[in-house]
């Protein structure tokens, strides 16, 4: 069976758009999977199933970031299928030599049927929900460039607008605009791919941990984080106790893809690759000691240490895994080198 065979069918796209050049349109239902890593990196999301109209605040750091919800409240961990859905298409795009646009067209019936939501009415009605709360949702952080600290705001989605409409008004065509941040992060390809099974996990907290176990252990055997650092990272409000039984619980159930969880007595969390992570770690991936991210953040001032792990491990990938007698010594190298080509800080 040919590969185009198990692709959906493509709908039509309505006539005032077939006109125009200055947007993208999402006809590869089928992309896989991919998430940007600095939404991935904060707890951007809250992982309340009601509405929540805290204003979050998250220093890491000399970083901080402030989350305003809008009357609708935050957007939801769920909503964030819509970015991922997006950010796909966009990188699907960009690995096929296509031009793109922060201005995405979409069916909304494929984006349900590739996030694994109900095609229903009660689908469409959610969907609607979420573009309303990712489009209220405003972000503040403070990013060093230069040596200067500069503070900025944006969206999460800059707008959406239904298109087409059926006659039981139900959405067609949609139009989402992703905000000038997150576009940026997709055109410089900061992004991991997240396994499919990620839009099968239910529980909020088990996706927010699934997405730091992509970004910080990624194709590493083993990466350790304490339980209250990851209560952090997470944007959980549960007390502590609370907490740790969620942790407990998730990794006696054991559900996440690509990893798996086992917690300490002493608070410590670990994550260990498995499935094709695991093997591809076996096969001889670049292992880094436990120092080799904090001297990255050294190599390259103002660079997230594990973005640029994921980088140097994709160039060392695409090169033929050639055999390296010192990783770290390679790696940090590497650091150096995307510095200074640069010019210091992005």
């Amino acid at each position: 069976m040919r590969q185009s065979d198990l692709r959906p069918a493509r709908g039509p796209n309505p006539p005032a758009l077939a006109a125009q050049g200055d947007f993208f349109i999402c006809d590869m239902p089928w992309a896989v999977p991919k998430d940007d890593m600095a939404s991935m990196e904060h707890p951007l999301f809250t992982l309340a199933t009601r509405p929540d109209r805290r204003i979050l605040r998250y220093e890491h750091g000399p970083a901080l970031i402030e989350v305003t919800p809008s009357v609708k409240g935050l957007a939801t961990i769920h909503d964030k299928d819509v970015l991922i859905y997006c950010v796909s298409q966009l990188m699907a795009a960009v690995n096929e030599g296509r031009p793109t646009s922060p201005e995405l067209h979409l069916r909304a019936h494929d984006l349900l049927l590739a996030t694994n939501r109900e095609t229903s009415g009660d689908g469409y009605r959610r969907l609607r929900e979420a573009f309303e709360r990712l489009s209220g949702t405003r972000i503040v952080t403070n990013i060093a460039t230069g040596g200067v600290e500069s503070t900025r705001g944006f969206g999460l989605i800059d707008a959406w607008e239904i298109l087409r409409k059926t006659r039981g008004g139900r959405m067609i065509h949609v139009t989402v605009t992703l905000s000038d941040w997150m576009y940026r992060s997709v055109m410089s390809k900061s992004v991991l791919t997240l396994h499919r099974d990620y839009f099968r996990l239910r529980k909020p907290l088990e996706r927010r941990v699934y997405e730091i176990a992509r970004k910080h252990c990624g194709r590493q055997a083993e990466w350790r984080i304490g339980l209250e650092t990851l209560a952090k990272k997470t944007g959980s409000t549960s007390p502590r106790r609370v907490f740790r039984k969620m942790i407990r619980d998730m990794a006696e159930e054991d559900g996440l893809p690509d990893y798996r969880l086992a917690l300490t007595d002493a608070d410590l969390v670990l994550v260990r690759a498995r499935g094709r992570l695991a093997a591809e770690t076996a096969e001889g991936a670049p292992r880094l000691g436990p120092e080799a991210h904090a001297r990255a953040r050294e190599a390259a001032p103002g660079y997230d240490p594990y973005w640029l792990e994921a980088e140097w491990t994709r160039l060392w990938q695409a090169s033929g895994r050639p055999e390296l007698r010192s990783p770290e010594a390679a790696f940090l190298a590497f650091c150096r080198s995307r510095a200074a080509r640069a010019g210091g800080l992005e």
